[in-house]
């Protein structure tokens, strides 16, 4: 039997394909038929500049390489389980926890997977991927969605994980004042997490038009465009002179890291969230005359997934905001080219099946 799939060849080369179903699963393996799959910026950054992630050679955890089937966040239905699997049942709605680890490295043994040192991702440097009709994944990999959570939110649980992860190393605690440089599908999702985890005033710049009117809309944000005023200076008048407690940075770009670092109070915190493509001149000075601590993320924790899906469920996290558009896998590299082109004004688009 054969499926169809969104498969990544060369840059600006992707392609609808049809390729083979998945064979029965190993003892631990499940597999799952794609209900939606959200489109990520990495999936972009490899769109137009790649191969970046995506193995030219054999992956040394996954064996997986080019041509990849993308899409790395996604949630679907069980339709097999390998013979070992008991943490889930064919039927049942899962999420996908998409990093792949090999459990016995230094940073393994640590409890930190997401640093994996042979790390790889589904849908990017493995097998699999979520922009098609079913995916193979391992049983760590999947996590049962609550039936308050649908599939879309689903699909938004692993950016929503990046953005919590940038909101945790930030170190927001309830009354504090943050800051998110850029809204995008991250800096939108970090303005709803940096909410969620209580801050009394959240700020979003952003100087697209189109994306600052979407942050608005998501109803937990003073929302500014850096290309009209002075966020540092705006910021501290609106804070009597003291500035913002955390920053989290998700332009990936250096002017909004220069504005995020003037605009931290004393003993402030910003975490890099964003993924530079670039390089940023810095005052290290600054940083020692105002007590700063700067961090940089990656990835999330990779047992994060199932509070995340409770919080959701709850209704205390609506992902579901950013959401901006859905296709179906023919329209996928249509919606690759469109927000590839940095004019969309579109934050999250889903493939959904």
């Amino acid at each position: 039997m054969t499926m169809r799939a969104l498969r990544f060849h060369a840059a600006r080369d992707l392609r609808v394909e049809e390729i083979d179903e998945p064979a029965e699963p190993a003892a631990s393996d499940v597999v799952v038929r794609v209900a939606s799959c959200g489109i990520c910026g990495t999936d972009l950054h490899e769109y137009v500049a790649g191969p970046i992630v995506t193995p030219i050679e054999p992956h040394p955890l996954t064996g997986a390489r080019n041509p990849q089937i993308l899409g790395h966040e996604f949630a679907g239905e069980v339709v097999a389980i390998g013979a070992d699997v008991k943490s889930v049942r064919e039927g049942e709605r899962v999420g996908i926890m998409p990093l792949a680890y090999c459990g016995t490295c230094t940073y393994c043994r640590r409890g930190l997977q997401h640093l994996c040192s042979t790390m790889g991702c589904v849908g990017l440097s493995h097998p699999w991927g979520g922009m098609a009709q079913f995916a193979t994944v391992a049983e760590y990999q999947v996590v049962r969605l609550p039936d308050a959570v649908s599939y879309q939110q689903g699909a938004l649980i692993e950016p929503t994980a990046v953005a919590a992860y940038g909101v945790e190393r930030g170190g927001v605690a309830p009354g504090d004042r943050v800051l998110i440089t850029g809204a995008g599908p991250i800096g939108a999702l970090a303005a709803l997490c940096a909410y969620s985890a209580g801050a009394s005033t959240v700020y979003v710049s952003e100087p697209n038009a189109a994306r600052r009117a979407r942050a608005e809309a998501l109803g937990v944000a003073t929302v500014v465009d850096p290309s009209a005023i002075d966020v540092p200076e705006f910021l501290h008048e609106e804070t009597e002179g003291i500035g913002v407690d955390v920053v989290i940075e998700c332009s990936g770009h250096p002017n909004g890291f220069s504005a995020g670092i003037a605009s931290l109070r004393k003993r402030g915190t910003l975490a890099q969230t964003g993924l530079f493509v670039g390089e940023a001149t810095v005052e290290p000075m600054l940083w020692s005359l105002n007590d700063l601590t700067i961090v940089g993320t990656w990835c999330y924790w990779v047992y994060d997934f199932d509070r995340i899906a409770g919080q959701i469920a709850a209704g205390s996290l609506p992902v579901e905001r950013v959401v901006t558009n859905a296709v179906s896998l023919d329209g996928a590299p249509g919606a690759f080219e469109r927000l590839a082109s940095g004019t969309a004004d579109e934050i999250k688009v889903l493939v959904e099946q």
